[in-house]
């Protein structure tokens, strides 16, 4: 009985001292929610696919995918808090989106719209709603004089 009593007390004293295995909490998570819309009308996009690719100091930490319900909302609770968010949004007949996102907080609402494929971008090619300058092929209209008479 004396040895049964000094063996639990000599363990309780060595998980006191620090030895044994500790338990570390986990770190508190971010709640993000994602809402996939359409950027022409803003009705939900339901089934786009909804890929997660959480980052830790610019890593890639791998990655998790989920598709939209009827709302077009996906929610995932396991990215910390204070990491960064890499977000791609996928679904057909559509052009795929992506963003970076920061997570300082414990929830994170993140809004999709996507919009129809367009025609693809060439260096190639004037562009005048950038620069200011009208296309090579149009010519401005002609002046009209228009002097009293």
């Amino acid at each position: 009985m004396l040895a049964v009593v000094c063996g639990l007390v000599f363990a309780a004293h060595a998980q006191e001292s620090g030895r044994g295995r500790k338990y570390k909490p986990p770190p508190p998570t971010c709640k993000v929610t994602v809402t996939v819309v359409r950027a022409y009308n803003g009705k939900p996009l339901e089934n786009a696919s909804v890929v997660f690719h959480p980052l830790e100091n610019g890593k890639d930490k791998g990655n998790m995918e989920l598709k939209t319900n009827e709302d077009g909302k996906v929610t995932i609770d396991v990215v910390p808090v204070g990491d960064q968010l890499r977000l791609q949004v996928l679904a057909p007949g559509f052009q795929t989106f992506g963003n970076d996102y920061d997570l300082p907080s414990d929830t994170k609402d993140i809004e999709v719209k996507l919009k129809r494929p367009q025609k693809q971008y060439s260096i190639y090619e004037n562009h005048p709603e950038e620069n200011g300058s009208q296309p090579q092929d149009q010519k401005p209209p002609p002046q009209q004089d228009t002097k009293p008479q």
